[in-house]
């Protein structure tokens, strides 16, 4: 499981770039110096750069502090998805069948269970959502959010099961 979760937020890193490092807390780790990690400096002489390594999450449970459900048996099918909402936008309530997270890079996203409570995630943060429990997202902001999220599916799982019968307030 640690490896499985370690893959996908090497792949959350990788496809979110500079931008995810930059906007949380860093900490780096070590590189040894080899002629890809050095630059110059403006004299010529070899400047040793260092990769940065940032851990935004890790936990067994979703933002809501329900335990995450163990892995399913069976082939896993690895989902990224890339979720821009616009500013006023609500996503209609829904809930998950398999496991996910994501990292939100521009904006601030309200996420709202069935039962009134909420969770605002903000820019640089990672969230886990919930599986199983009914929830809906909005965007009470300015600017559109960007929200990048991971699923940790199986061939032919809905990402997302909607719920049209509950309406939206």
């Amino acid at each position: 499981m640690k490896r499985i979760l370690y893959c996908v937020l090497t792949a959350t890193l990788i496809i979110l770039g500079q931008n995810a490092l930059t906007s949380c807390k860093k900490s780096s780790t070590n590189i040894p110096a080899t002629e890809e990690t050095l630059g110059r400096t403006e004299n010529g002489v070899a400047a040793q750069q260092q990769v940065e390594a940032t851990e935004l999450i890790r936990t067994s449970q979703s933002w809501d502090g329900a335990e995450l459900p163990d892995y399913p048996q069976g082939r896993p099918e690895l989902v990224a998805v890339k979720y821009v909402f616009p500013a006023g936008e609500k996503l209609g309530w829904h809930h998950h069948v398999a496991m996910n997270y994501g990292v939100l890079v521009q904006g601030e996203l309200t996420i709202i269970g069935l039962d009134g409570q909420e969770k605002v995630v903000h820019e640089g943060e990672a969230v886990v959502e919930m599986v199983g429990t009914v929830h809906h997202g909005e965007n009470r902001g300015t600017k559109p959010v960007v929200l990048y999220m991971f699923y940790l599916s199986q061939k032919d799982l809905p990402l997302a099961v909607q719920h049209p019968d509950i309406p939206l307030e």
